[in-house]
């Protein structure tokens, strides 16, 4: 399966130069990005859009994206790959979709029965980063602790998430490894094959290389 991963900011390679061929092959779409921009991908494309929210969408409450599916706060899953949804970022405003570590905590304990129906998940979509997971030192760009909890206890193959731009000019990394667990910024965009079990930093560089 290969997944196209897209967060933050509308790449200009799909956004200002798109052409229909550069969706052909992608089977999968993970996001967090604006409405209009996914409506605009979902009419190229017969792969599902999946999104969840991140901390500036309140545009979401008015007008979700047309032909895409929030997945937030429930386990989708699209040939036999169980994806978990969780947006939003550390609060540090008034405002909606940032929660508190002790929120973003409450939110996971609700799906308790979700996870032991589904016996887990592959993937784990988030617009926030993990804690001490190449996230940020200012509190807007701090991780989450309890996703690290949540992939020390079911170890998805995959974690994908965005929110820390690889434009901040803070070294951020494309690619990371938590245990088992392959972590993806997919800041602008990235294209990687599920079924790969061997990525490395190497290897995913040419992945997810211009196009």
């Amino acid at each position: 399966m290969r997944i196209l991963a897209i967060a933050d900011e509308e790449s200009k390679y799909l956004w200002d130069y798109f052409q229909k061929e550069k969706l052909e092959g992608i089977d999968l779409i993970l996001s967090d990005l604006n409405p209009n921009y996914l409506s605009f991908l979902a009419t190229f494309t017969t792969a599902p859009v999946l999104y969840v929210r991140g901390n500036h969408d309140d545009k979401y409450e008015k007008t979700p994206p047309d032909g895409c599916i929030c997945i937030e706060d429930q386990i989708y899953v699209h040939e036999g790959v169980r994806i978990l949804g969780l947006g939003g970022s550390m609060r540090y405003r008034p405002g909606i979709n940032q929660y508190t570590e002790k929120e973003m905590k409450k939110r996971v304990k609700k799906l308790w029965f979700p996870l032991l129906y589904r016996g887990g998940f592959d993937i784990l979509l988030t617009h926030s980063p993990a804690y001490q997971l190449n996230d940020g030192l200012d509190l807007p760009h701090q991780g989450f602790q309890v996703f690290n909890t949540l992939m020390d206890k079911y170890h998805p193959k995959f974690f994908i998430h965005g929110h820390v731009h690889m434009s901040y000019g803070r070294n951020q990394k494309r690619y990371d490894q938590y245990n088992q667990t392959h972590v993806i910024n997919a800041y602008d965009r990235c294209v990687f094959d599920y079924e790969d079990d061997e990525m490395s930093p190497l290897k995913f560089g040419k992945i997810v290389g211009q196009q």
